[in-house]
């Protein structure tokens, strides 16, 4: 079938996660899976979300990952460009909980390899897509690394575009707003791990062939 698929930021939610690819989208080995980012933090399961996109690439599923803050946030806090209680308080403790660790030094090597592995931004078929958004004051939009996971408040219309469609998370909105937004700046972060808040709590699913959404209401 070869399908491809944009999945917006999981943050711990494991099993919405696992119930989304494998119940909704039914996932197949010739599909693939781009993932914006922000698999860790502020859910139940951040080292249970990782493992199952290891596990599923090593059975043979095409599964990318991007880079969203969150991770950029537990990589600096480990070198010391970032303040670790600041990430602390942004959800690090419940992903030291999830881990069984109680310092980042405690972490398997192996998770840090699939951190410094995710990528900032992909560029396929018709579409960019990056965690945050990008910097469209640049001449070249794929220049500001940093933008790629922080920014937000752009229009959702960008000529400098061109004929390619841009697929971000980061910035949490209600599904109505995912489902019926327009422009060429699609933002699916379904605020997953939100699920108290009015309208959010929902993963979402881009198809980028058939340019449809699937949502998965947060099952934690």
């Amino acid at each position: 079938m070869n399908r491809a698929f944009a999945i917006g930021d999981i943050h711990g939610c494991s099993n919405t996660f696992k119930k989304l690819l494998l119940e909704k989208i039914e996932v197949d080995k010739s599909d693939t899976i781009y993932c914006v980012g922000d698999y860790i933090d502020r859910g139940p399961d951040s080292k249970g979300v990782i493992d199952f996109i290891l596990n599923l690439r090593a059975e043979g599923y095409q599964i990318h990952t991007l880079r969203g803050n969150h991770e950029q946030m537990l990589m600096d806090s480990i070198t010391g460009e970032f303040d670790i209680d600041i990430w602390l308080k942004n959800g690090g403790t419940g992903t030291l909980r999830s881990f069984g660790i109680q310092s980042l030094d405690e972490l398997p090597e192996h998770y840090m390899v699939f951190f410094k592995e995710t990528k900032y931004y992909f560029k396929i078929k018709d579409y960019i897509i990056v965690h945050a958004g990008l910097n469209f004051n640049n001449k070249d939009i794929l220049a500001d690394e940093e933008a790629m996971l922080w920014i937000r408040d752009f229009s959702p219309e960008q000529p400098a575009l061109k004929d390619l469609t841009l697929i971000h998370g980061h910035t949490p909105k209600p599904l109505d707003h995912i489902i019926n937004q327009k422009g060429n700046c699609l933002n699916i972060d379904g605020g997953c791990v939100y699920s108290k808040r009015k309208n959010m709590g929902n993963l979402v699913a881009f198809n980028l062939d058939e340019r449809n959404y699937i949502c998965e209401v947060n099952c934690e």
